[in-house]
């Protein structure tokens, strides 16, 4: 998959640092996956959550941050859209996003 705008994990991890390990980790495992369909993504992330044919969240560092993605699967891309922790995941309308 192409990860798109990586900027905003830097910009993350550089408030966050516990999370920098964990985030690189991720776009590592997602630029080397090729999902063809919500079902691929599920099988590899097992706690992501899907929250519609575009919209993903996955949990960071244990579930303490968490990361919303859009995911066009035809074009193999993988876009960030909204980074923070748990608590701020809770307080915002992710179906905004």
């Amino acid at each position: 998959m192409h990860l798109i705008s990586r900027k905003m994990l830097r910009q993350f991890w550089e408030t966050h640092p516990v999370a920098k390990k964990s985030l690189l980790a991720w776009a590592k495992e997602v630029e080397a996956a090729s999902w063809a369909n919500s079902a691929a993504l599920k099988a590899m992330y097992r706690n992501a959550s899907i929250l519609d044919e575009k919209r993903v969240v996955f949990n960071i560092c244990g579930n303490k941050y968490r990361l919303m993605v859009w995911v066009h699967y035809g074009y193999g891309r993988v876009m960030t859209r909204w980074i923070g922790t748990h608590e701020e995941y809770d307080s915002v309308k992710v179906e905004l996003l």
